[in-house]
This record gives structure tokens, C-alpha cells and sequence, in this order.
């Protein structure tokens, strides 16, 4: 009889305490303000500076805050939601349709001048957003755009250079030369070879700078700021820091603003991760799905 060979055992993987630590270190960085924004929200104004922060008081006013939020100043804050959700999709559709053209040009045709355009879509990564903010202001004031939505829709849509950059860099290496002469071949024009072929290879890298743009769009202050005088063109950002303003000028007589903030800065959170849920499923899917006949 012969004998059965024994098969070497797989060697575990090594652990690393000092990486261990690091990695909770920096859960808890980013994890610990989530953690008291949720425990915040159910306090109320006198809970807030009398009890530990980071955990509950005695009696839970989550769903009392969030209803005297939705109802304070004739539903303001509602207002402000619909308003960041028009200016962050409407900004994230338009500016990743032109990163996606853009950076898919830049990487599959040359033409003169090629490289360098895209060391001045590099050049713009270095300029912060701030800096570009009163010149944008000036031009949309002569247009007669301020205090529009378009004068964040616009601006927002422009302002993301590293989207081309990124779709510039992806586009290179996802699709192949071969696939583009293949629809040429077939009659197809450049257009179409975009939007049915090559644009289903693009799909993880759209849906990434998508996330982008909403984020970075919903989160954005100091734009809307200066562009926008009528409370009710506030995106959520300036809302609540109108109403933080304003519970810090009545030195405590507008106590009642306090909780309406944490808890609207609470809410404000959803529809991110809503969006994330929704995108991160083009992230799993195959590179060239969508190019194989079945």
C-alpha cells in the first residue's frame, strides 16, 4: 500500500500589533465623531453641556430633535436638504460626463497640444478652490448668475480637475486601442463607440469621481457662501451655519438652535451614505463587462 502524502500545512499569516493599533487608532478618529454626532442628537440643549459626551443622558429626544428640525423657521431645513441634493447631483452628473469626455479624449487620441493641456489640468490640482472663489464670483456677477443656482451648479460642475485627470489615467490602461479600431471597423462613430463600447469599461471609474463630485459638492461652504444671499437658495452647509450664528450671537437665548444644528448635521450625513451604498456596486464589476458578446 502506498502512502497517502500529507499535504504541508498552510503557514498563517504573520500579525502586526504595532499595525493593529494604528488601524483602530484611526478607526476611531474618524469613527468617534460619528459616534457623539448620534449620541448628541438626543440630547437636548441642557443634556448637551450637562452630561458626558460621548454618552446618552437619561432620556432619548432623537426623534423630538429631528421633528423641531424639520419644522423650525417654516421648514427651512428641508428647503436647504432639496436644495444641496439639486446643486450635488445636478453638479456630480454634468461635471463627471465632461471628466469622462475629457479624460477618455486626453487618452485615446492625439492631436497637438495633447500633453500640454493635460500638464495644465495637473497645474490646476495645485490651485485651491479658495483661491478660485472671488474671480468666479466677479464673472458670474457680470453675467447676473449670483444668487442663482446656477452659480454653484456651474462653478461645481468645472472645479474638479482631478476627475479628468483620473478618467485620463484610467481610460489609458481599461481600454484597450484594439476595441476603439474593432468599432471603426464596424461603422461606428466616435460617439457611439463612447457611449456602447468603451463607457461600460468606464463604469467603476465613473461612478468613483460621481461620488466625488457629490461629496465634495455637498460638503461645500465657502462657494454658496458668497454666491448666495436668499435663505431660501441655502444649501445645508450655510443653513446650519446660519442658524449656529445665530444661537451664538443671542448668547444662549436661542439655546434652542444647538440641538437643531447637531441634529440636522446628523441628518445631513444619510444622504451620502445612501449615494455610497448605490456606487460602490459599480466598483465590483468587471472591466470588460459589456465588451464580450454573451
Amino acid at each position: 500500500m502506498s502512502a497517502t502524502p500529507v499535504k504541508p500545512r498552510k503557514a498563517r499569516p504573520k500579525r502586526s500589533t504595532i499595525l493593529t493599533i494604528g488601524m483602530l487608532a484611526a478607526a476611531a478618529y474618524f469613527l468617534l465623531p460619528l459616534f457623539w454626532l448620534v449620541v448628541a442628537s438626543t440630547k437636548t440643549t441642557g443634556d448637551l453641556f450637562s452630561t458626558f459626551g460621548l454618552w446618552f443622558a437619561g432620556e432619548n429626544n432623537l426623534f423630538t430633535n429631528i421633528g423641531n428640525t424639520f419644522t423650525a423657521d417654516d421648514g427651512a431645513f428641508g428647503q436647504w436638504l432639496g436644495n444641496s441634493l439639486l446643486y450635488a447631483v445636478a453638479s456630480a452628473l454634468g461635471g463627471t460626463f465632461l471628466a469622462a469626455l475629457g479624460g477618455y479624449g486626453f487618452a485615446k487620441y492625439r492631436f497637438k497640444g495633447n500633453r500640454a493641456m493635460f500638464m495644465g489640468v495637473l497645474g490646476a490640482m495645485a490651485v485651491p478652490s479658495t483661491a478660485l472663489a472671488i474671480p468666479t464670483y466677479l464673472l458670474f456677477s457680470q453675467a447676473g448668475l449670483t444668487d442663482t443656482p446656477w452659480a454653484i451648479i456651474l462653478p461645481s460642475m468645472a472645479s474638479h480637475p482631478f476627475g479628468l485627470y483620473f478618467m485620463r489615467i484610467y481610460a489609458d490602461s481599461a481600454v484597450p486601442d484594439e476595441l476603439i479600431e474593432s468599432g471603426r471597423i464596424d461603422g461606428a462613430g466616435d460617439f457611439r463607440i463612447f457611449f456602447q463600447v468603451t463607457g461600460r469599461l468606464l463604469t467603476p471609474a465613473i461612478a468613483t469621481i460621481m461620488l466625488f463630485m457629490l461629496v465634495q459638492t455637498w460638503n461645500n461652504y465657502f462657494l454658496p457662501l458668497i454666491m448666495l444671499n436668499d435663505p431660501a437658495l441655502y444649501p445645508v452647509t450655510v443653513g446650519l451655519a446660519n442658524w449656529q450664528g445665530q444661537a451664538a450671537s443671542s448668547g444662549g437665548a436661542s439655546g434652542d438652535y444647538i440641538p437643531l444644528v447637531v441634529t440636522g448635521s446628523l441628518i445631513s450625513i444619510f444622504p451620502l451614505i445612501v449615494a455610497f451604498l448605490f456606487l460602490q456596486r459599480y466598483w465590483t464589476t468587471g472591466l470588460v463587462s459589456g465588451s464580450v458578446k454573451q
